[in-house]
């Protein structure tokens, strides 16, 4: 058995570009995608956020008129429920040493982009489980938690890696549109990170050593598949 952490967002809301609040938070289908293969695969999942403060849904990734299908919304809230003492009080990340890990797991979500990527506890244990091989592995806008990743000299730990994440394309046509605050993709580009993305809303998963990253919420199943694909390895 394995040892996995799961770095989800605490943030309930984002400041979008016209300065207004947008309630968001992690996204349903790829927290309960990622945990749910993970632990029935035999593997200790523990969540942790920023500070142990309460992980919250985003509250479009439970609506129908957002996913599109009615019993996958039913599936997930379900889910969700039978873990909500975990997701309530989760472990606060600058009490847990990354390398006592097989695996950092980090769902996406907007809410990534409101605290994992600029929060020095989220830096420092992707730093620390990257320099010691562990399996990293964000998708959809997880992969915004990388650009807290920098070191003492200034360095992005990710410069010049393969990864991908949800595209500017998937952003202004399904995501917040032209009142994004900011791109995930771009930022990663700009620090050094080479990202490669595939068609909007396909399922895309880019492997790098022990980097692992997924494209969207579509590509969920894909990730916890190769994650535990090197876990076995």
């Amino acid at each position: 058995m394995s040892r996995i952490l799961m770095i989800v967002t605490a943030a309930d809301s984002l400041t979008l570009a016209d300065g207004s609040a947008h309630p968001t938070g992690f996204w349903a289908e790829e927290l309960v995608v990622a945990h749910r293969t993970l632990s029935a695969a035999g593997h200790e999942v523990v969540v942790a956020t920023p500070g142990g403060r309460r992980a919250p849904v985003d509250p479009g990734s439970l609506d129908v008129a957002v996913v599109g299908d009615a019993g996958k919304v039913d599936e997930f809230a379900a889910y969700l429920s039978d873990i909500e003492a975990v997701l309530e009080q989760p472990a606060d990340l600058s009490t847990l040493d990354a390398t006592q890990f097989d695996a950092v797991v980090l769902p996406g979500g907007h809410g990534p982009m409101a605290d994992l990527a600029g929060d020095p506890a989220v830096g420092a244990a992707l730093i620390a489980a990257d320099d010691a091989g562990r399996v990293v592995a964000p998708f959809c806008h997880g992969p915004a938690a990388l650009l807290s990743a920098t070191r003492w000299n200034g360095e992005f730990a990710f410069a010049g890696r393969r990864l991908t994440v949800f595209t500017n394309e998937e952003e202004t046509s399904g995501g917040l549109g032209v009142n994004a605050p900011w791109f995930v993709a771009d930022a990663l580009a700009e620090r050094g990170a080479v990202v490669e993305s595939a068609a909007p809303w396909s399922s895309h998963v880019v492997r790098d050593g022990n980097l692992v990253s997924g494209q969207n919420p579509q590509s969920s199943d894909a990730v916890a598949a190769a994650v535990l694909e090197l876990l076995a390895a």
